[in-house]
């Protein structure tokens, strides 16, 4: 019951942030976006990449709305990978994060330049949401719109349980890194 209100609930912010760009004619969007994380400690190095990210920013409101699918993280390691999914995010049971707000102190989205921007929303992941501010780079160039941050997620803060025989194995503070290149939608 609650994974298809969450699904619902995703549908119409996605829906509504489509529609609303529309009228106005002011959306960007990716569906290719980059998201990496580390969670490595002296004892292992655990990476992944996801590059199929999805983002909606609407210039007209700076609403903006990122989700990504849990199971395209890649990880160099199939056997990370199984564990990532199946014991850690539970990807099954929550298979997407995302995050849904608004940019704070939007730049002029009609001149280039690269500028420090802010997003502040609700970030879930594993079924917990949490509000947050992310903060990153901008960067408007040539009708693209390309969005960068670097942040952190407590595991704890999202209910992540890591078993005690791997604890020492898996960093509790993931560094998360992003990319994402928006064109203008047609």
């Amino acid at each position: 019951m609650k994974l298809h209100f969450f699904r619902v609930a995703c549908l119409a912010m996605f829906s509504t942030a489509l529609l609303s760009a529309t009228a106005f004619g002011q959306m960007f969007t990716t569906s290719g976006g980059n998201t990496k994380f580390s969670a490595t400690t002296p004892l292992e190095n655990i990476e992944a990449e996801n590059k199929k990210s999805q983002v909606i920013l609407n210039t007209a409101n700076n609403e903006i709305a990122i989700r990504m699918n849990m199971r395209e993280f890649s990880f160099p390691n199939k056997l990370m990978q199984e564990h990532f999914n199946e014991n850690y995010i539970e990807s099954v049971k929550y298979p997407t994060a995302t995050f849904a707000g608004k940019v704070d102190k939007a730049p002029d989205y009609t001149k280039d330049g690269e500028y420090d921007a802010s997003a502040t929303g609700k970030f879930t992941v594993h079924g917990v949401t949490k509000e947050r501010t992310i903060k990153g780079k901008m960067k408007i160039e040539g009708g693209k719109i390309t969005i960068s941050s670097d942040f952190e997620v407590a595991l704890v803060d999202h209910n992540i349980e890591v078993p005690k025989v791997v604890f020492v194995k898996i960093a509790q503070i993931i560094k998360v890194k992003s990319q994402y290149i928006l064109s203008p939608k047609k």
